[in-house]
């Protein structure tokens, strides 16, 4: 059985085919448009599947939507009858959209896969199961679990915010949901725009600097207090309920009312290129906490509900590495599985798993191994299409004729101080890069961080990098015991790798803070000694894991700095030819492509016209 899985029109859009049991592909349309969490129908990542498959639509089964348009609809206008008259401008604003997109959605469904240009006529089946639903079943289906607890946590879909279910076989049982316009991901997307970051993009900036809070401050308490006070109140079955009146994302178009948040809080709004002052980053540590709380009380009630010992998360909110290693360390679950493409994008993903063993039935076979295939599911180029593409801006590369020799060559650049664009076999599915597009440099550098930071990716220096260490070696370096393959846990580094902090330690500034040498391994050493960990398999990824062996056999380490392919503001590349110009863009010293390895001082002189730097926008 065939089924093509789609997300679209609110953000993330993408595609997911599979085939029986086995995903075949998977990509976000961002990637091939180069509109970084691109919303609109996503064309070439349907034509990529439909290529990847050798398939047309009129092979399909079904093709799958990743949540129901008319109890998303029916939601929309209950919300604003509740809250009239308040919001009546943006509703007869919006209606003109809402109902081409949601009351229409089959026909725009159809129309649009018209345009993916392979000659089909015949209109495909169309099936539409709930938001939460193709979450849940894009943590649990491919997880190596055959019980679990699901827990899906995210902004909203049709009604739910989050949910429990109970996955068992090929069977998912939703047992409880939290109704908007209460929130996990909308309260976290708040303080996102509330501390200067964009919103459905810069959650994770949040959470990276959280750590820069003063954990044992009469502030961070402070916070913490009037947030539970005059925003948010938590609930021991995880539920929680939030304090309308300050909020503005129901019927208006901010998230929240800066004024009235100001009172609370003592400060306004931070630019979004403003300085960080010390109650930035402790706000920031304050809701990061309580968020936390949050999720360790639904997991609880997850586990009271289903008995089970082990746990799938999906959802927006399971991209918070943080919270996520904190709830593991808790030791409520045995183990955890987490869906890599956890927000909207995994929803496609999920909605194909809805129709396969859902909607038809089909029994499921628990695999053991990884049926993400390390969620290297995106397109993959040869290396004659690796030449062909750069040929055109007179690239200069030598060519390997054997991996080997490029991954002993690269471990030798990393070892002397050089900054590596590494593009190899298939692009990732998901936020994360995974050895597949990723840039890659020495760990052990106590400048890298801040090289990598101001002169590869052109963002703020206070963002933390993640290791990639090899997974048989992650015991040595980190406190952690089992696989991490997707960079969605945080564990702390080893006590024996760790440097003495200073007295007054806490009273620095964020700056201060953030170049202090904390460990032997400094630039993946978060301030607060965390890591946020990918795990790498000689199996699922053996042309990473054998770069970073051949760093470990010259330098005794088996752990490197790895992280996105891109620049602040763009998607992570996809093509040869979008690597070549991010390369040739930015500051790095080399570029690896398959087994072609390009250095910038043999390159021609780069020239574009305009500056390609005005062309981003924020992340």
């Amino acid at each position: 059985m065939l089924f093509l899985g789609i997300s679209a029109f609110y953000h993330d859009a993408a595609a997911a085919m599979i085939r029986d049991d086995e995903i075949l592909a998977a990509a976000q349309e961002e990637r091939f448009t180069r509109k970084k969490h691109d919303p609109d129908f996503p064309h070439h990542a349907v034509r990529y599947c439909l290529q990847e498959a050798g398939a047309t639509l009129q092979d399909l089964d079904a093709v799958v939507f990743y949540d129901k348009p008319f109890l998303k609809f029916e939601r929309l206008l209950e919300t604003y009858y509740a809250f009239a008259p308040d919001g009546l401008h943006s509703f007869l604003a919006s209606m003109p959209v809402w109902i081409k997109e949601k009351i229409m959605l089959k026909k725009l469904l159809a129309d649009e896969l018209s345009k993916t240009g392979n000659g089909d006529t015949k209109t495909p089946t169309f099936l539409f199961p709930e938001h939460h639903l193709s979450h849940a079943a894009s943590a649990f289906y491919p997880s190596p679990f055959e019980e679990a607890a699901i827990l899906t946590i995210d902004g909203v879909g049709e009604w739910a915010t989050a949910s429990i279910c109970h996955g068992k076989g090929k069977d998912i049982t939703i047992l409880q949901e939290l109704k908007f316009p209460h929130s996990v991901g909308l309260l976290y997307s708040a303080f996102t725009y509330y501390l200067g970051f964009r919103v459905n993009s810069g959650e994770y900036k949040l959470m990276g600097l959280a750590p820069y809070g003063n954990a044992g401050s009469e502030r961070v308490a402070r916070f913490e207090d009037l947030i539970r006070r005059h925003i948010v109140h938590l609930k021991e079955d995880g539920s929680i309920w939030l304090n309308q009146e300050l909020f503005d994302y129901s019927t208006g178009l901010k998230m929240v009312k800066d004024d009235k948040w100001e009172q609370i809080f003592g400060f306004p709004v931070r630019d979004p290129e403003g300085d960080l002052s010390p109650e930035h980053c402790d706000l920031a540590l304050a809701i990061q906490r309580i968020t936390e709380q949050i999720v360790f009380n639904m997991a609880k009630e997850a586990r009271r509900l289903t008995g089970s010992r082990r746990l799938c998360l999906a959802g927006g909110v399971a991209l918070n590495c943080v919270a996520n290693g904190r709830l593991l360390k808790t030791g409520v679950y045995d183990d955890i599985w987490i869906q890599p493409a956890a927000g909207d994008a995994g929803g496609a993903l999920g909605a194909a798993f809805c129709a396969l063993y859902i909607h038809s039935g089909r029994e499921r076979v628990v695999d053991r191994g990884d049926r993400m295939k390390g969620a290297l599911l995106g397109p993959e180029f040869s290396d004659a299409e690796i030449q062909a593409t750069v040929k055109k801006f007179g690239a200069v590369c030598q060519v390997y004729p054997d991996f080997d020799d490029v991954a002993a060559k690269t471990a030798e650049l990393l070892d002397t101080g050089n900054v590596v664009g590494w593009f190899q076999g298939r692009m990732e599915f998901g936020p994360r890069a995974l050895g597949g597009r990723s840039i890659l440099a020495d760990a052990r550098n106590p400048e890298m961080q801040k090289k990598l930071n101001l002169k590869i990716k052109y963002r703020e220096g206070f963002r933390p990098f993640a290791p990639s260490v090899l997974q048989e070696d992650v015991s040595d370096y980190f406190d952690l015991d089992r696989e991490s393959p997707y960079m969605l846990l945080i564990a702390d580094v080893k006590l024996s790798r760790r440097s003495i902090l200073p007295q007054q330690y806490q009273d620095w500034s964020w700056r201060d803070k953030l170049y202090f040498l904390r460990s032997d391994v400094p630039a993946i050493t978060h301030i607060d000694y965390s890591a946020r960990i990918q795990t790498v398999d000689r199996k699922v990824n053996p042309r990473f894991w054998t770069l970073i062996q051949r760093f470990k056999e010259r330098t005794g380490y088996g752990v490197i700095i790895n992280t996105s392919f891109n620049v602040r503001g763009e998607p992570i590349v996809c093509t040869p030819e979008d690597a070549y110009k991010c390369f040739m863009r930015t500051e790095m010293d080399y570029l690896v492509m398959g087994n072609c390895l390009y250095a910038k001082g043999d390159q021609p002189t780069w020239t574009e016209e305009g500056n390609w730097k005005d062309r981003r926008g924020l992340d």
